[in-house]
């Protein structure tokens, strides 16, 4: 058994379309590294230098790894880890 990685439509192209992905890793950043090698230039989209980017959330079973270790988060077999982009924008109403 694997952990499976939800890859958001925004990083597929690295991932040959796939949404989803399997990892055996023992960490959040193990397996961003893991999947780098298996799809390279993906983990510079997630990470900047040693932490992940600020417009990038990372779940690991719907907790938030901000609120965790961060990258030093543990997974195990059967964990789901998701990778969300941040969306910023809005309206703004003009009288």
């Amino acid at each position: 058994m694997a952990v499976m990685v939800r890859i958001p439509s925004l990083l597929q192209a690295f991932t040959q379309g796939r949404q989803e992905v399997n990892a055996k890793a023992a960490t959040v950043i193990d397996i961003l590294r893991q999947l780098d090698e298996s799809c390279p230039g993906i983990m510079s989209k997630v990470v900047e230098g040693d932490k992940v980017r600020k417009f990038m959330n990372i779940y690991v079973n719907e907790e938030d790894i901000v609120f965790l270790k961060g990258g030093q988060t543990q997974v195990k077999d059967g964990d789901e880890v998701s990778i969300i982009p941040a969306i910023a924008g809005g309206c703004v109403n003009v009288l």
